[in-house]
C-alpha cells in the first residue's frame, strides 16, 4: 500500500512561484514512475510533469521552462516547482505514483494564481 500527501498549495499572484511537495509511503517509491496532474474546474484532469524511477522527466508543454520537477528516493518525496505562475495554472494538483500493477493518487492541493 502506499499513501501520498501534498503539500505547498495556495494563493498566489501572477508571475509569482509556489513549491508543491508529496511524500510517499511504501516500499516502491524508488521504482515508481511518480507524476503531478491538475485539473481546473470544467477541464480534465492533464499530466504537468513526470519523472520515472530512472529520472527520465517529461513536461506539459504548457509548463516547459515555467515548472522543474524533482525527486529524492531517499527521503520519498517528489517535488514541483512552479515559477512564472499564470492565471491558468489555477486547478487542484494531484501527486501521483504508478507501477506496473498499480496508481496511486495523493488528496490534492489547490493552486490559485489571481491577483
Amino acid at each position: 500500500q502506499v499513501q501520498l500527501v501534498e503539500s505547498g498549495g495556495g494563493l498566489v499572484q501572477p508571475g509569482g512561484s509556489l513549491r508543491l511537495s508529496c511524500a510517499a509511503s511504501g516500499s516502491i517509491f524508488s521504482i515508481a514512475a511518480m507524476g503531478w496532474y491538475r485539473q481546473a474546474p470544467g477541464k480534465q484532469r492533464e499530466l504537468v510533469a513526470a519523472v520515472t524511477g530512472g529520472g527520465r522527466i517529461n513536461y506539459a508543454d504548457s509548463v516547459k521552462g515555467r515548472f522543474t520537477i524533482s525527486r529524492d528516493n531517499a527521503k520519498k518525496t517528489v517535488d514541483l516547482q512552479m515559477n512564472s505562475l499564470k492565471p491558468e495554472d489555477t486547478a487542484v494538483y494531484s501527486c501521483n505514483a504508478r507501477i506496473p500493477v498499480a496508481t496511486y493518487w495523493g488528496q490534492g492541493t489547490q493552486v490559485t494564481v489571481s491577483s
